[in-house]
């Protein structure tokens, strides 16, 4: 999935889609990435001196990728549908992301309840593991 693709599936734009493109995905779950730049907004504050993306934009980046795994089983329906993050358990940051990383973004449906799903996601650079999380994503008629 490209950038065009994703772009008609998730509500999200710049500077806030933090997905640029889907590796693989089945119906339960999927890979994607973000490609980190310099030019990111967040790195003029966070830090100047030593650039980090924050750890609540990865969790974010992972909830979108949700949004894109769960909006992707509506096809038919898709339409006025989007996923709004629910809620974060378990949450470690373990190493930290940095301007020309490759942040790979790994969630899997662990459970559903309604429009409620719970998921576990993992991102990683260069098969590092940066963090992890469980977290909750609603899918909303909007």
């Amino acid at each position: 999935m490209n950038i065009d693709q994703i772009l008609k599936i998730l509500p999200h734009r710049y500077p806030f889609l933090l997905v640029d493109g889907v590796i693989e995905f089945s119906s339960n779950s999927i890979k994607a990435y973000k490609n980190v730049s310099i030019n990111e907004p967040f790195f003029q504050g966070h830090f100047p001196e030593y650039p980090i993306m924050p750890g609540v934009l990865i969790i974010e980046g992972m909830a979108q990728t949700a949004g894109l795994l769960l909006l992707n089983q509506h096809d038919e329906q898709k339409e006025g549908l989007i996923p709004l993050f629910a809620g974060i358990d378990k949450a470690r940051f373990k190493k930290e992301v940095r301007p020309g990383d490759k942040l790979i973004y790994e969630l899997e449906v662990l459970q559903k309840k309604a429009t409620i799903y719970k998921l576990k996601g993992t991102a990683f650079v260069e098969n590092t593991i940066c963090t992890q999380a469980e977290i909750m994503v609603g899918i909303k008629k909007s």
